[in-house]
C-alpha cells in the first residue's frame, strides 16, 4: 500500500490582505484526494458589544504566533481526518469590512471539512497570540477573551479561562 501524501499545512501572519479564491484553489489544487474544501473568512465589523467602530489593530509575536497556529493544525490533523489547512491572519491596522482571517480545510468529505475548519477557527480565536485593539469615535480598547469564545473551545473539551 503507498503511503498517503502528509497533510499539507500553511500557515501565514502578514499585513497585506489575500486573493480568496487563490488561496482555496491552491490548496485544493495540493492534493487529488480532496473532496471537500470548508471556508471561514472574518471581516471587520462596524459594531463590536454595541461600539461603533472605525477600524481594528492587530498585533503578534513573529514566530511564536506562527509555530502556536501550526501547532493547532497539528491537533486538528489529529482530531479529524483532514488532508491540508491553510490559516492566514492579517496583523496591523483594518478597516471596515476587510478580511483578517482566512481558514481553510480540505478533507474527502465535508463532515470532517467543516469540524475542522470551526475547530481551528474556536481555537485561534482564544488561544493564538494576537493582541486586538478597537478604535471608535469613543476612543481606543484593547479587546479581552470573551466568556463565549471559552465556551466554544470547551466543546471541543479544551479547558480555557481567557475571559476576563
Amino acid at each position: 500500500m503507498a503511503a498517503q501524501p502528509a497533510t499539507l499545512v500553511q500557515v501565514r501572519i502578514q499585513t497585506e490582505d489575500f486573493d480568496l479564491s487563490a488561496e482555496v484553489a491552491a490548496l485544493h489544487a495540493a492534493d487529488a484526494r480532496v473532496g471537500a474544501v470548508a471556508v471561514f473568512v472574518g471581516t471587520v465589523r462596524q459594531l463590536d458589544e454595541g461600539q461603533a467602530l472605525d477600524c481594528l489593530e492587530l498585533e503578534h509575536y513573529p514566530g511564536m504566533t506562527e509555530r502556536a497556529i501550526e501547532d493547532m493544525v497539528e491537533q486538528a490533523r489529529q482530531r479529524f481526518e483532514i488532508f491540508g489547512a491553510r490559516v492566514l491572519h492579517r496583523v496591523g491596522r483594518l478597516g471596515l469590512g476587510e478580511q483578517i482571517v482566512l481558514v481553510a480545510v480540505t478533507a474527502a468529505h465535508r463532515g470532517q471539512a467543516f469540524q475542522a475548519c470551526e475547530f481551528l477557527m474556536d481555537y485561534l480565536k482564544t488561544q493564538a497570540p494576537f493582541w486586538k485593539k478597537e478604535h471608535g469615535a469613543t476612543g481606543s480598547r484593547w479587546v479581552d477573551a470573551r466568556t463565549s469564545d471559552d465556551a466554544a473551545l470547551a466543546k471541543w473539551g479544551i479547558a480555557a479561562s481567557n475571559a476576563a
